[in-house]
């Protein structure tokens, strides 16, 4: 019999996360991630990684190796070139979902350098959020997927889903992932805007920008982050511009 859950919220401060500065790159982590690892900060419910990354103009990540992962990227301001070992070649930005299936093995690199495709060079930062999963089956076939999502729907003051792998979401989702265990949705709130939470075995709400009240719970600002255990339903408002990043999830990794 499982054991059942014990419901907790554990707020996580933007300035406690594990920092990476490489000068062209500042990124910081949720979770265990490169150098940085706390065996007891690996994962929560599905999410592995939640990098909050920022990469200045001409430089990125060169191409490297993924396996038997869903990596969901999602843009906040500039733009990202994606290029991958089946044949992708694509320019990420605001409002545009994307999801990289790992599998059974793919090369990718991400790089602030969409002037090569574009035209004018430009000298604006990436801002960007990198959510991995593990999928509920190892050994897929790699494979990728983007949509834009409409700019009126996403600030419309709901929870939209941006990418899934649940049934109930067939058709909703922009873009679909391989774990039928879980959801992410993103928002972005007009001051006094609020989105009522899903409830979940595990939720990982998470601030990339601007401040909104948690309902019975602290305010939460830019870079904050909140991991759910057998709760949910409560209100998140914001009391500036803000966007929200949420995943919903009904199983957890297997340390």
């Amino acid at each position: 019999m499982r054991t059942p859950l014990n419901p907790q919220i554990d707020i996580r401060r933007a300035d406690d996360r594990f920092k990476t500065d490489f000068g062209w790159l500042d990124s910081k982590h949720s979770f265990s991630f490169g150098d940085h690892y706390d065996r007891h900060n690996t994962h929560h419910g599905l999410l592995l990684v939640n990098n909050d990354d920022i990469v200045v103009p001409g430089t990125g990540f060169e191409t490297h190796p993924h396996r038997d992962m869903e990596i969901v990227t999602w843009v906040l301001r500039g733009s990202l070139v994606h290029q991958d070992s089946i044949g992708h070649n694509g320019v990420i930005y605001p409002g545009l979902a994307q999801r990289m299936s790992a599998g059974t093995g793919i090369l990718h690199s991400e790089k602030n350098d969409s002037w090569r495709l574009q035209g004018n060079k430009h000298d604006e930062s990436v801002h960007f959020v990198q959510m991995w999963i593990a999928p509920d089956e190892a050994d897929i076939t790699p494979g990728y997927e983007q949509l834009e999502i409409d700019e009126k729907l996403l600030s419309s003051g709901s929870l939209i889903p941006v990418a899934s792998g649940m049934d109930r979401h067939d058709g909703e989702a922009a873009i679909r992932i391989k774990n039928r265990y879980a959801a992410l949705y993103a928002a972005r709130l007009a001051p006094g805007q609020s989105v009522e939470l899903p409830e979940a075995p595990y939720l990982h709400l998470f601030v990339p920008r601007g401040n909104v009240t948690l309902e019975g719970a602290d305010a939460l600002h830019t870079g904050d982050a909140v991991r759910f255990t057998a709760t949910g339903g409560q209100r998140v408002t914001a009391t500036e511009p803000a966007e929200i990043l949420v995943w919903e999830m009904h199983a957890t990794h297997a340390a």
